[in-house]
């Protein structure tokens, strides 16, 4: 049972807010990626979608594509549809040989719209719940067959955020709908990352570790401001730099035998936070918790 740690490319150049690194060269990043230490990481927007171009430039610098988002919108079409819509994606991941699916519902989503106070994000009804709830499993035994792990991602300004989100989407899902442990979106959304470890262990299938500045997003995204306005202000940073406890999280997977993927990602604006410096506070962060934890790192 091994762990192998990874790095989401959103640091370098933010997808959401191209203005955040978005004129950063792919390869600079790619390097930057491989020489801090990485095994892999997660698609970003500036990656080739043809998967031989891809492995190739991936090769390049010895990393794995761990895997990448795909939006869901299943709020306002089935599982047959969504399904249809997801082969482009699921094609790619499974020609690079990635084992996680991330996912996450953005039909009625705020997240990526700046004008858009956080607090006013969507919430569904006990209807809504049962008919997304139905759809997802659906969905996920689709792509469980193909033999990827469906990874629900929780995520601020979204229908799944707080804990009694978590807790109706746990309700109404079936037990193959696996979720990415997300320390940061969980912290600040209002669930308990430590509790969600030990009450559901068979549904962590993913991890994403990123550190909070609590008080920065008290005074953004936690009060008035947009999510996006709470990134730019800095809400988010890497482990080692806000107020996660990650020897606890750490302890925790160790705990349920947790193998896969753990992944560093904190969207910050790299003209503010320099990627490699902050991707080496996090991995180095992340090692010596995961070492003193007892988890081992899967050799290269």
């Amino acid at each position: 049972m091994t762990i192998t740690f990874g790095v989401s490319p959103i640091a370098w150049i933010n997808d959401d807010m191209p203005e955040l690194g978005g004129d950063t060269p792919l390869d600079s990043v790619l390097k930057d990626i491989a020489e801090v230490g990485f095994a892999g990481s997660e698609l970003g927007g500036k990656f080739p979608k043809d998967a031989p171009v891809l492995k190739a430039l991936l090769g390049g610098y010895g990393l794995e594509l761990v895997g990448g988002w795909y939006s869901c919108e299943l709020l306002t079409r089935d599982a047959e549809a969504e399904i249809d819509a997801l082969q482009g994606h699921l094609a790619l991941l499974k020609a690079m040989g990635s084992r996680v699916f991330v996912i996450a519902e953005t039909s009625n989503a705020i997240h990526g719209q700046k004008h858009i106070p956080l607090k006013d994000r969507p919430h569904l009804d006990a209807e809504g719940w049962a008919r997304f709830g139905a759809r997802l499993s659906a969905v996920a035994d689709y792509v469980n067959a193909q033999g990827l792990k469906l990874a629900y991602h929780y995520h601020l300004g979204t229908v799944v955020q707080d804990e009694a989100d978590l807790k109706a989407f746990l309700a109404h899902t079936t037990p193959n709908v696996g979720v990415t442990l997300d320390t940061g979106h969980a912290v600040l959304g209002g669930i308990d990352p430590y509790g969600l470890i030990d009450s559901h262990p068979e549904r962590i299938v993913h991890v994403h570790c990123k550190d909070v500045r609590q008080p920065v997003f008290d005074q953004t995204a936690g009060a008035e401001e947009s999510f996006l306005n709470g990134v730019l202000a800095g809400m988010f940073t890497v482990p080692g730099d806000g107020s996660i406890d990650f020897d606890r999280v750490m302890q925790g997977l160790k705990r349920i035998g947790y193998a896969g993927w753990i992944i560093i990602e904190a969207e910050q604006d790299p003209a503010k936070a320099d990627p490699r410096a902050y991707a080496e506070l996090g991995l180095k962060t992340l090692r010596t918790a995961a070492e003193a934890a007892g988890l081992s790192e899967a050799a290269r």
